[in-house]
């Protein structure tokens, strides 16, 4: 494990497996690393039933105790009491909520002739070029859809400190941080390998074939992400003093 990560993603997949004579659902959660190099970087899975803030906190104590002294970001679905225990851990770590999840949450109390209309008044917030921007684009929306969805405004009110972090940096860290994707392509690798397996034994079966699908993507993570020279320099530019001995400055 590297002694830094300037952005780690997490997620979750989810698989049926034999418990006592009957199926259940379990979920892989998966954390996924960006070296300082830019490569990608599976750090960790654990199968698990449900998440809480003392599941997340093994996790980040997993990740401490196998070398990882710092995160920069990390960027993370709706995970029940990740923020909790990251901050417990890792307290200097930022976290960024993905939007792209936190829109899809909100399109379930969406009917699908208002859709449209919703989907313009909240990229006027997430795509607005300031913070600033994007409070009064909520204020506007507010206004609009209060009445009627009052449930959408509660969860981006809940959620707006979480949501907003990528307004504190430039475009070239913004396009990488505001979303899970990265995380989600892998889980789409993962899938191609599992899709034909209805259900599994063990845990231990279902860990087996998720790290040998595991090991077969890594081995075409030969290069770093895209525009990783410009996004690397903006990480010495905001967290220099945590990335001096990675960068040898």
């Amino acid at each position: 494990m590297e002694r830094v990560y300037p952005i780690v993603y997490l997620d979750a997949i989810h698989f049926k497996v034999r418990k006592e004579n009957r199926i259940i659902n379990k979920a892989a959660y998966s954390v996924l690393g960006i070296t300082v190099s830019g490569h990608k970087d599976i750090l960790g899975i654990w199968i698990g039933e449900s998440e809480s803030a003392s599941f997340w906190l093994g996790v980040c104590n997993d990740l401490k105790n196998r070398g990882v002294q710092d995160i920069l970001i990390a960027c993370k679905d709706g995970l029940t009491g990740f923020s909790e225990a990251i901050s417990t851990v890792f307290p200097k770590t930022e976290i960024q909520l993905c939007v792209i999840y936190q829109l899809r949450n909100c399109f379930k109390y969406v009917s699908y002739k208002e859709r449209k209309e919703i989907i313009k008044d909240l990229k006027n917030i997430y795509q607005a070029l300031t913070i600033e921007e994007a409070e009064l684009a909520f204020e506007m929306f507010k206004e609009k859809w209060g009445k009627k969805h009052p449930i959408i405004i509660k969860s981006w009110d809940n959620n707006w400190l979480e949501l907003m972090t990528y307004f504190k940096y430039p475009y070239e860290l913004r396009r990488i941080i505001y979303t899970t994707n990265i995380i989600e392509g892998y889980h789409r690798q993962l899938r191609k390998v599992t899709k034909t397996k209805t259900a599994y034994p063990t845990d231990e079966a279902l860990i087996k074939i998720v790290y040998l699908a595991t090991m077969d993507a890594a081995r075409k993570w030969t290069i770093p992400i895209r525009n990783w020279t410009e996004c690397i320099s903006q990480f010495a530019v905001y967290f220099g003093d945590r990335l001096n001995q990675e960068l040898a400055i």
